[in-house]
């Protein structure tokens, strides 16, 4: 697959970095922590089907796009209306991710007609109040030095499995998932980008962690058609406190639970979750 090249848009609500693969109806990706328009592509080469036009973004203080186009979850899904605009695609499905939840869940909210469906894959439904590990705070203060951050870099990509450990900590699914002919290549992808401009991914990064802190929205008043993907074993964003609120409180949200998945299930349970999700998306594209 040919690399996708960012471009960036200069919208009505500030400049955007984004990129595109594929041509169809139109997915808008949005990522995740230590993300970038990489890993908004990344997500909808994991989950989604042929047959679309995947527009993946930089949010706001990732890569390319200045923090000052949106700070808060309304200004990203505003920015993110203003790049639609600008691209001229009025309708789109939305996929995000993790930290991208707060920017879907606000788009669904304040732009309902020009979102055909959501996908919230490992996403927040309520405050995050769950401590912030030291380890990464301290790598949050390394990456500003450019030696340490290379080291970093060098580390990861050398140990893949040391490096997937994080975020598998089962060993036997862990080597399933890397030995995997199509999720292997896909997840190590997510690790290696992760590690690279490690800075230029922080400042979103930060951003997240703080507009978790505090985000509370109204879920009941989404009419868009919902799917949501989350493992029951997510340490990260528990399972049990955000899928089920999600799923409690759109209206006639589904909830695909991936029985022991983690916080990357996506990857660990590729093919389940792309089946639904490819049905999904069929559903709401027709």
């Amino acid at each position: 697959m040919a690399e996708a090249v960012p471009i960036t848009k200069n919208t009505r609500q500030g400049a955007v970095e984004y990129a595109e693969l594929g041509e169809g109806p139109a997915v808008l990706c949005l990522h995740g922590a230590m993300g970038g328009y990489d890993q908004s592509l990344l997500l909808g080469r994991t989950i989604g089907d042929a047959g679309y036009r995947y527009i993946g973004v930089s949010r706001p203080g990732y890569l390319g796009t200045p923090m000052k186009s949106g700070k808060t979850a309304e200004r990203q899904a505003e920015l993110c209306a203003a790049l639609l605009d600008e691209i001229g695609v009025e309708t789109a499905l939305l996929m995000a991710v993790s930290g991208g939840g707060p920017c879907a869940l606000n788009f669904a909210l304040r732009h309902g007609e020009r979102c055909r469906g959501l996908v919230l894959v490992s996403t927040c439904g309520r405050k995050v109040d769950t401590s912030i590990p030291f380890s990464f705070k301290l790598m949050s203060k390394l990456i500003r030095i450019p030696a340490l951050a290379r080291g970093i870099e060098k580390k990861a990509s050398g140990d893949p499995n040391g490096a997937a450990s994080r975020s598998i900590p089962d060993p036997e699914l862990r080597e399933r998932t890397l030995s995997d002919p199509e999720a292997g290549p896909l997840f190590r992808e997510l690790l290696a980008s992760t590690s690279h401009r490690m800075a230029d991914r922080m400042p979103g990064t930060l951003n997240d962690i703080a507009i978790t802190r505090k985000s509370d929205y109204a879920l009941e008043d989404i009419s868009a058609p919902t799917l949501i993907v989350h493992g029951t074993a997510d340490s990260m964003v528990p399972f049990d406190v955000h899928a089920r609120t999600l799923a409690s409180r759109i209206p006639g949200a589904e909830l695909l639970a991936i029985d022991g998945g983690e916080h990357v299930a996506i990857f660990t349970h590729r093919e389940q979750v792309r089946e639904r999700v490819g049905a999904f998306l069929r559903d709401c594209s027709a």
